[in-house]
């Protein structure tokens, strides 16, 4: 038995919940993954996992097993890292996740000067406004917006992003030019960025001075993904409020015009987040470091 690979797939089922899924990221068969902990088992002669039709879980033994290991695997993965850092340039593969107006009007544009200066990185990028679990998807980082409330991620602040609240010049002839964001609750009609998590329309958000309001308004149409959102502004089914980032050109052409600029919401802030008990590869730390830089010129 190959103990080190035995610890390392048992970690990866633990994480993942699945031993399919396991398996697919670890590049095994299925059936290897599975001998491999039942090798492990026999050898400290203890139950780690207990599998069903349905799902695995992890024993009170496995758990602490796992507790335990995963400082082991940390501390090997330092000393490797520590060597072949200093030896060679960042290399490997590289799987990230973020939301899709990031991905394609910041990250995407700018990648192919990323891969110039790492030309031994390869990346695969997944594009969507839906969190994924980054141990479960196996997935090295993601890029998101908004606070951070689990305590089991590590997250970087790399930038921020201002707002804007705008319409099309139709639907303002149409409808008026709000001087107030009270006046959204009657008479307006909201094109809603729609939460990946609760499905509700976010509210528009407004503040002046110590004053802050959150107008939630009349829907008129509701979308959960950032592109289409901006779509939906553009085809004049509403107020929306959007990144200034994403609709720059649209402001500057005058498809999309600012309203109620004195009431500016709290720039959002983005994170790239990585699992607290993942270690921090040399391309993953390049891919930070390069993504702060980038934002950093965010509007």
């Amino acid at each position: 038995m190959d103990q080190l690979q035995a610890i390392r797939a048992f970690a990866r089922v633990v994480e993942a919940g699945s031993f399919t899924k396991a398996a697919d990221t670890l590049g095994m068969p299925n059936a290897s993954l599975t001998k491999s902990i039942q090798q492990l088992e026999a050898h400290l002669r203890v139950k780690l996992l207990l599998r069903t039709t349905r799902r695995v879980s992890v024993t009170p033994e496995g758990a602490q097993y796992y507790e335990k290991t995963q400082r082991l695997l940390k501390e090997l993965d330092d000393v490797d890292a520590s060597f072949s850092a200093a030896q060679s340039r960042p290399r490997g593969h590289l799987r990230i996740d973020m939301g899709s107006s990031i991905a394609n009007l910041v990250v995407l544009p700018a990648l192919p000067a990323f891969l110039a200066r790492y030309p031994d990185i390869r990346v695969d990028m997944g594009v969507s406004d839906k969190h994924v679990n980054l141990i479960g998807d196996n997935v090295d980082c993601v890029i998101r917006g908004g606070e951070l409330t689990d305590l089991s991620l590590i997250g970087r602040q790399v930038g921020s992003a201002s707002w804007v609240t705008c319409a099309t010049p139709a639907y303002l002839r149409d409808h008026g030019v709000p001087k107030h964001p009270s006046e959204l609750e009657d008479g307006h009609v909201i094109a809603h960025y729609l939460s990946t998590r609760t499905g509700r329309g976010l509210p528009l958000n407004f503040a002046k001075g110590g004053e802050k309001l959150a107008i939630q308004g009349s829907r008129s149409v509701g979308v959960n993904e950032s592109n289409a959102h901006l779509a939906a502004g553009l085809a004049g089914l509403g107020v929306m409020q959007t990144f200034k980032y994403a609709a720059a050109p649209h402001l500057a052409s005058g498809a999309l015009v600012p309203i109620l600029e004195k009431w500016q919401p709290e720039p959002y802030p983005f994170y790239v987040v990585f699992p607290s008990n993942r270690y921090v590869s040399n391309r993953l730390r390049v891919f930070i470091d390069w993504a702060a830089d980038l934002f950093a010129t965010l509007d």
